[in-house]
């Protein structure tokens, strides 16, 4: 436990679509902005307790897939807002 919160070393499946909605509704406008293509985020956009964890992303169709998800110990978010 870090300040009082959990830091995740594994993903339930409402992890998983608890970061993949936060990404469709928050970092997919930003990645179109971008013209992103394809990449790998940290996931702390869905919340402090995710910021090991980073997300495989590609472009599909006019949004993008979530292709893998990865534990990075050592893994820091960046800040996007462009």
């Amino acid at each position: 436990m870090t300040d009082g919160l959990e830091i995740k070393t594994e993903l339930s499946d409402e992890d998983w679509d608890h970061i993949r909605e936060i990404f469709d509704v928050e970092m997919v406008p930003i990645l179109k902005n971008s013209h992103a293509r394809l990449g790998m985020l940290n996931c702390d956009f869905a919340g402090e307790q995710y910021k090991h964890w980073n997300i495989q992303f590609k472009s599909a169709g006019s949004g993008f897939d979530i292709v893998e998800f990865e534990y990075d110990e050592e893994g820091c978010g960046i800040d996007l807002e462009l």
